[in-house]
């Protein structure tokens, strides 16, 4: 367990560095915003490629997959009905509440917990397969036949999710892995040399967002909201990971450990980008982020002691 809470002490460090760098304004008022498209679409795919290159094809897609759909699906859900039929939000609203619920920060906080709390970086490639492939453009598309009248063609689905880098560098390794294919040295050493940059920009880039971050202002009117998906986040879904992993698919130990932490992760930031994209939700993804983001860490820190490995 020392192991463990030394992990989230690293992953602290890092992010308290973050705030400083953006308290100070050091690196100027767009460095989030280039840390965070660097992480994303240079260094986190190389990340994932040589990661994924070099894993077990059925341990990416083994239970730990099942364990992230079936438990972030039964919170979306869950969302969904409290606030349809007691809050009586519009169909939009309510779907960007259960995004904001159930969506994970499964690369700018997973990937780090990974390596430094979980010991094993593949440990994030399964819920990050299952969000980027499936659930997010469920999501959008269910987004967009209620917001729009033109329908979203499963074309478009797969076009968009094709076009994400952090999917190609998954998909790509796992092709690698399967068939066992190799790159030359002269390729793999830059890859994985880009590949080392994400984690501390993903997490210097976390620090830097706590920055004036004031979740739950009175003006929102959205505070019942936030504090259901916060709620929902932070406990229900740890919680059903943990029932599913262990009763459903027998898991126990370090792989049961591994889930739960993964469900437990904050709210993913590009929920507030999506959010703001259709114009629907914005306070609540935005103050779900802040306030999951803020609460997750330390209270992610309580499993190893409720749940030893």
């Amino acid at each position: 367990m020392l192991g463990v809470l030394s992990g989230f002490a690293v992953v602290w460090t890092v992010i308290l560095v973050g705030y400083a760098v953006g308290r100070t304004g050091v690196l100027g008022p767009q460095a989030r915003y280039v840390l965070n498209r660097l992480t994303f679409f240079v260094a986190s795919p190389a990340l994932l490629f040589t990661t994924l290159a070099d894993s077990e094809p059925s341990t990416v897609l083994g239970p730990a997959l099942w364990v992230a759909l079936l438990s972030a699906s039964l919170v979306a859900a869950a969302y969904i009905l409290i606030t349809r039929w007691w809050l009586r939000r519009e169909p939009a609203e309510a779907l960007m509440g259960a995004m904001s619920a159930a969506t994970v920060n499964s690369a700018n906080l997973g990937l780090p917990i990974a390596v430094y709390v979980l010991d094993d970086i593949t440990q994030a490639a399964p819920i990050i397969l299952f969000q980027l492939a499936l659930f997010s453009p469920f999501f959008l598309a269910m987004l967009d036949s209620t917001t729009s009248t033109r329908r979203t063609t499963p074309t478009a689905m797969f076009v968009q999710t094709a076009r994400n880098p952090m999917i190609v560098g998954s998909m790509i390794g796992l092709l690698f892995a399967i068939f066992g294919w190799e790159l030359p040295q002269q390729v793999a050493d830059p890859i994985e040399i880009i590949g080392g940059a994400a984690i501390p920009a993903m997490l210097l880039a976390f620090g830097i967002s706590l920055v004036n971050s004031r979740p739950l202002a009175k003006s929102g009117g959205r505070r019942t909201d936030t504090i259901i998906a916060t709620a929902l986040k932070l406990f229900l879904h740890p919680i059903l990971a943990w029932l599913i992993g262990a009763l459903v698919f027998r898991l126990e130990g370090a792989a049961l450990f591994a889930v739960v932490v993964m469900a437990a992760l904050p709210t993913a930031q590009n929920v507030f980008v999506t959010a703001s994209r259709y114009e629907r939700g914005v306070v609540i993804a935005k103050d779900t982020v802040l306030l999951t983001t803020i609460i997750a860490i330390p209270a992610m820190m309580l499993v190893p002691l409720l749940l030893p490995q």
